[in-house]
Order: structure tokens, then sequence, then C-alpha cells
């Protein structure tokens, strides 16, 4: 190591150990202990262009370990990212900084994954990954590599323990995924003291049985051996890599190094100071970086910027021979989605209503159908319930280690890596995704269907079998919190459609989004087409049976129960009552909607309310009130017929009717 080398490195410790110890919170323990892992990556191995952080053939690097943020954070400053300045290092932890406590996409520029809940950086990479080299199998042509890069993901200990690493890296080993690269930061401690409390596996041959290539780097602090190994592992394009680099926590601080209390707490102002003297540091100001540092720094982002350079010109001549994938290459990155929204709104057929009675996941797997002729950039599969979720894609073929062409993924029986490779298959970019398992597992799939919200990612969730419908398989299959939890979640679209024309709508809107994810819930069971369907659904509510004049009672529910409500509304309007049926598909959707319009739906006026679901009634307050009523789950469901179910619970004509009965008597 030179010592120019030695001095970049301990930049990046000094300015993460000062940070942490101005904000006083963090994480010290990762970024001084992988200083060295991420210098010699991001300086002599990974292709990225600070002065282009958008370039689409850059390699991919996410930071799986989102509480050592700092290590990052440092690495964009020094790289001169987005003028991520010194006093955006000096603010870090604080409200409206750009360097917040876990990497946040979109907020800082260079981060290309929200991280923080462990592990969730591995699916996410795999998804990268995936991306990459679908693309290539569409774009590439001899001599036109335009799509050729590498994914590389740095996590620790707590990383390995969580099941979505095993999940999402037994799937990479399956695909021969060659161009993801693992760097697995082993310094053998977590929060709670040594990991052998919890954690004495053999990762390694963990990995090694996923179809990993597997390598060892004895140092952590050695940078020709962590180079000699990213070699190696980029070699081998046949399996995804696995670099197992013993480091140790807090490195560079007597007292810290090697000890859990390294890991979530400042190193305090005395064993800062230890560090700098034990490291050789010889500025005593805090976040002062000498300038032959940064000039270091600045020549190897302009020797990086010539690889986008000179790709910009090899791209430039495949435009000029293939103009045709010129075209294609604008539909996937952007054209294609808004094209195909405007094709499914034209569709006259679509929005025509009628037909037999089907069941809406079936519906939904006409639209997909549809919709992968439109948008030829459409990926996705389910977790291993493809036929009953009706999720594949007719004649587009099934990604594999064999055929990269595929559109269809097969997930396996893994919900929740599944969410994570979606969102890593949308932050790649060039690809619109979409992900499907039963409605009850969505459970499974929250905490990343959490981060998909919050990166702002528009990945569709088709959760089928959506209720006491799904009948004998009983209460473990039959959701009833599932709409609820869902609807919780900030900057998320939950649609659940009646029939066909709103299957239409919500396929639609799920395509239409560009910072919101979709979850559309479907049943297994067959529903009747509701007379006076339409694009009111793409508001999230609307009125499909109305009546004369301001109505006594309001009707409102949601799929399977739309067609029982609007029969509820003719028997009570034959008895002479007012009443209006409202269609409710996506409470998120109507209350985007301005004032005037949610009241024409929703008149305040009228404080007689029923709100029909046949699953929880938590949420559905809002708009009955206190007036109100609710045919709903108040507990779990059993095992039967679906029919006998809805008649047991009380989610029929007759229970509508006696809770819109009673009110009215009021």
């Amino acid at each position: 190591m030179s010592e120019l080398d030695m001095m970049s490195v301990n930049a990046i410790r000094v300015l993460s150990a000062d940070a942490i110890q101005k904000a006083g919170s963090g994480h010290p323990g990762l970024p001084l202990g992988c200083a060295a892992v991420a210098y010699e990556l991001w300086m002599n191995h990974l292709s990225h262009n600070p002065a282009d952080p958008e370039w689409e053939n850059r390699d991919r690097f996410i930071l799986s370990g989102g509480h050592g943020s700092m290590l990052l954070y440092s690495l964009l400053h020094l790289f001169g990212y987005g003028g991520l300045s010194k006093d955006d290092i000096m603010q870090f932890r604080q409200m409206g900084a750009k360097t917040p406590g876990h990497p946040e996409y979109r907020h800082t520029v260079g981060v290309e994954a929200t991280t923080g809940p462990l592990g969730a950086g591995m699916g996410m990479a795999v998804g990268m990954a995936i991306a990459e080299a679908h693309l290539a199998s569409v774009f590439n042509k001899e001599n036109y590599p335009v799509v050729d890069h590498y994914t590389y993901v740095l996590g620790g200990d707590g990383c390995m323990m969580e099941g979505i690493s095993s999940e999402a890296f037994s799937l990479a080993g399956t695909l021969g995924l060659g161009k993801l690269i693992v760097l697995y930061d082993s310094n053998r401690i977590s929060i709670e003291g040594d990991t052998d409390v919890a954690f004495s596996e053999d990762v390694a041959k963990r990995m090694e049985a996923f179809g990993f290539q597997t390598l060892f780097v004895e140092d952590g602090n050695d940078l020709a051996a962590i180079g000699q190994a990213i070699r190696e592992a980029k070699a081998d394009t046949s399996r995804p890599s696995f670099i197992k680099i013993c480091t140790e926590i807090g490195y560079g601080c007597p007292a810290k190094q090697g000890k859990a209390s390294a890991h979530g707490e400042p190193l305090g102002a005395e064993n800062v100071a230890a560090m700098r003297a034990n490291l050789g540091w010889e500025y005593q100001e805090p976040f002062f970086v000498p300038e032959e540092v940064y000039s270091h720094f600045r020549k190897a982002a302009e020797e990086k910027a010539e690889a986008e350079a000179a790709w910009k010109v090899m791209f430039a001549a495949y435009c000029g021979e293939f103009p045709e994938m010129e075209a294609l290459w604008d539909e996937y990155h952007g054209e294609g989605r808004k094209k195909a929204v405007a094709a499914l709104l034209a569709d006259e057929e679509l929005w025509a209503g009628g037909g037999k009675p089907e069941a809406t996941r079936s519906l939904s797997g006409k639209m997909i159908n549809h919709i992968s002729g439109l948008l030829p950039n459409l990926v996705g599969g389910s977790a291993d319930l493809a036929p009953s979720n009706k999720t594949v894609m007719n004649g587009t073929g099934y990604f594999s280690a064999e055929d990269r062409s595929g559109r269809n993924l097969h997930f396996g029986v893994r919900e929740l890596a599944m969410t994570a490779i979606g969102n890593g298959l949308m932050l790649h970019g060039g690809l619109q995704a979409y992900v499907a398992t039963f409605f009850v597992f969505s459970d499974y799939t929250k905490p990343m269907a959490r981060l998909s919200a919050l990166m702002q990612l528009p990945l569709t969730f088709v959760f089928t079998h959506d209720s006491i419908g799904v009948g004998e398989d009983g209460p473990t299959h039959e959701p009833v919190e599932q709409l609820a939890m869902l609807r919780a979640i900030p900057n998320f679209h939950v649609i659940r459609p009646c029939d066909a024309v709103e299957t239409a709508a919500a396929w639609c809107a799920a395509i239409a989004s560009e910072r919101t994810p979709t979850a559309l819930v479907l049943s297994r069971q067959n529903l009747p087409p509701v007379a006076g369907t339409g694009k009111g659904a793409l508001r999230g509510a609307y009125v499909v049976k109305d009546c004369e004049g301001l109505p006594e009672l309001i009707l409102m529910a949601s799929g399977s129960e739309v067609a029982p409500a609007v029969e509820a509304a003719g028997v009570l309007a034959a008895e002479g009552r007012k009443v209006r049926v409202v269609s409710m598909p996506s409470m998120e959707l109507f209350e985007e909607q301005g004032r005037e319009y949610k009241d024409s739906v929703l008149p305040p006026k009228v404080r007689r309310r029923v709100a029909v679901e046949a699953l929880s009634g938590f949420g559905w307050h809002r708009y009955v009130g206190l007036d109100g009523a609710l045919v709903t789950m108040d507990g779990f469901g059993a095992s039967g017929p679906a029919e006998q179910l809805f008649e047991h619970f009380g989610i029929t004509v007759e229970g509508i009717l006696n809770a819109a009965r009673g009110l009215l008597a009021e």
C-alpha cells in the first residue's frame, strides 16, 4: 500500500469518525473496518462516473449494511458526487441533510438503494444483476456490449444472518448470475458481542452450496489481496462470487477495535484523538482532508469519466448501425410505459363492461398478457404460484441460467427475497416489474414493500385469493388484516377491483404510476360484471348505482362485495329508499382527488353509510363516521366452501340489508 493509498483509506475513516462524533450518534464500526475494502473497490475496480451518476452502464454498488452509511458518504464526497460537500458530511444525521442516518435512494446522489434493514441490499443486488443479464440479452450485439456491468454488494454478519440473504442467494446461484459479487465484511461481531453466540456456521460453505464461487481475503486492510480477489471474482462469469474478507470492527481505534461497542455509538472525543494518533493521521482539525488526497480522488474521477465517454462513442455507433435498437432502448427507458398507458386508456373493449362472471385474478392474467404486448420491458413472476396467480406472460419465455431473454421469473417460494429482487429490477432501470403471491402471504413481502414505497419505486404487486373466498384452505390462507396493513403504508396504492373493467383500471393505474408501488388485490372466486363500472375506478372511488337527489344512505364496497351491495341497493330502492352505491377499489387513489370530487361521491350531509368488505373493517371508519356501520370481518375465517363462509360471516346481501335498515330506522 502506497503512502497516498494509506492516507486515502484513513481519510475515509477520519471523516466517518468525525461525522459520527459530531452527530452524537451513528455506527463507526463498519466504516473503520471496511475503509480499505471500499477504497480498493471504488478506486481500482468499480466502473462509475461521479460526474454522471445516472450513466446506464455503470457498475452498481449497494451498501447492504446501511448503518455504515458514513462509509458511503465519505466515498461520495471524496469522489465529488453531486456536490456532496464537507458541510454535508458535517450535517450527518441532521434534519434536511443529504447525509441521513441510513442511505436513502433519491435523497443522496450516488446512493443506489435505500438500505438499513439488514439483508435487504443483498436481495436488491440480486435484482440488479438479473436486470443487467436480461437487458444484455435484449440489447447487446457483436462488438457492441452496451449493457455490460457488475453489481457489487457489501454487507456483514447481520446481513448474512437474515433469512432474506439465503433466499436471494439461493436463487442467484441457481440463475448463475456471474456479474454479482458479494463482499462479506466478516468481523465476527454483532451488537450482542461475538457472533459465535448465535452464528457459528461456515458461511462460505453455505454460499458454495448455493452455487457461488467463494474467495477469501485474510486481511481486510491488504489492498493487493482485496484487489486480486475482486479480479478473480470478475473472471468467473458463470457463477456469482462471494468474497469473505476478514476485517476488524472499529479498526484504528485502540479502545474500540474488535469490540461490539464500536458498532453503534460514537467513539468518544478521546478515542477519536487516539485513533488519529494510531493511524498516523497528523491533522487534528475535525473533517480536514489534505489537498493531495482530494487531488488523488479528483484524478481518479476524471479517469473514470473516460469509461463513460468511450461507452457513449460505442453507443452512438450502435445506434447508427441498429436504429431499431435505439428506438427500443428509448422505449425501455421511459417512452414505452407512457405509450402503453395511452393505448390502454384508448382501448374501448377494456372499458365496455359486460361478459361472464370471472375471477379478477383471471382477468388480471389477461391484462398481463395484453400489457406484455404493449410493454416489451415488462418482467415479473410469482413465488411459485404463477398458475394460481395467473401471472405468466405467454410466449415470452423464462429467465434462467441458460436463457437470459425470458421475461417470466421463477422466484421460488421466496416472497421476501422476491420483493427485494423486484425492487432491484426497478432500481436498475430499463424494466417494469411485477411480483406475485397469495394475498395472505403479503405478510412475507411487507418489509420490502415498505422499502418500495420509501424509495418511490412503482413496483406492481399481484396478490390473489383475497378473502374468505379462498374457501376450503381455511383461516391460514384467508387474509383478514392484510388489506389494512398495506393501506397503512405511506405512498402505497392498494386496488381491489370488482370486475373486468375495474381490473383494467387497476393495471392501468399501476403502469401509469411513476413513484408509487401498487398492490392489485384479486379474487379467487368468479365475480359478476357490475353495471356502472368504468374509468371512474382510476379515481379510487366513484358512483356505480345512484338515486335521484341526495341519497338517504350510501353503501360503499370494494372487490367481491360491490355486486352484493348493488343488489342490496336494488332491494332498498324497491322499498322506496334513496340509496347510492360507491365502488371504492382504492382508498389511496380516492384520497389523492380534490375535495370537490370527493364530496360529490360521498356528500358530507349523508351520514348514514355502510362499508362492506370481506376483510377487516380497520380503516373504513374515516368514511362511515360515527353514524355508519360496517359489514366486515371481525375475526379469522374458517375452512369450508366459499359461499358457505360468506353466509356464515354475514358478508351477504342480507347482511348488508340488515345494517342498512338498522341505520335507516334511526
